[in-house]
């Protein structure tokens, strides 16, 4: 890969990368270290991509595998909550807002599925293929998600 490509690639990905990374990470230097390490192996990748949204999908599991592997390290213990963060996403308005915030509070086996769906656009079968579980899991954890915001935010938000 040029480094034109590669260039053009962070430019139009790196929003992605780095809200899916903050989803699973829920702390934004994790989400940072998350984003820098899925472009490197983009970098060192020798896939053949189909199309542009087949390296979206690529990039969105790679940051899934790296946001597992960093949470399963022994050095990592100590967890910053999202409402201690001092980033706000460019597409955040004051009620979208208040919505992320209350999803980022939700454990991250549910943030994560209603940030890849809402956010992100993906399908049930393309969620379960990024976090290696089943459909079915997926719709369980949107099912339930959903009902945690219900609780939380009231029936105006849904």
């Amino acid at each position: 890969m040029d480094s034109s490509e590669f260039n053009r690639l962070i430019e139009k990905y790196i929003d992605v990368v780095f809200r899916s990374a903050l989803s699973f990470c829920q702390n934004k230097s994790d989400a940072e270290d998350v984003t820098q390490n899925t472009f490197i192996k983009l970098l060192k990748s020798e896939t053949a991509f189909e199309s542009d949204e087949h390296i979206r999908k690529w990039l969105v599991r790679v940051a899934a595998n790296e946001s597992k592997t960093l949470w399963r390290s022994v050095w990592h213990r100590k967890v910053v909550s999202f409402s201690n963060l001092d980033v706000e996403p460019a597409y955040m308005d004051s009620e979208k807002g208040e919505m992320l915030t209350e999803v980022m509070r939700l454990p991250k086996k549910y943030s994560a599925v209603l940030h890849l769906h809402y956010y992100e656009a993906y399908t049930c079968s393309e969620i379960a293929s990024i976090l290696g579980i089943s459909e079915s899991n997926v719709q369980t954890r949107l099912m339930r998600a959903r009902n945690m915001l219900k609780e939380r935010l009231g029936e105006a938000w849904l």
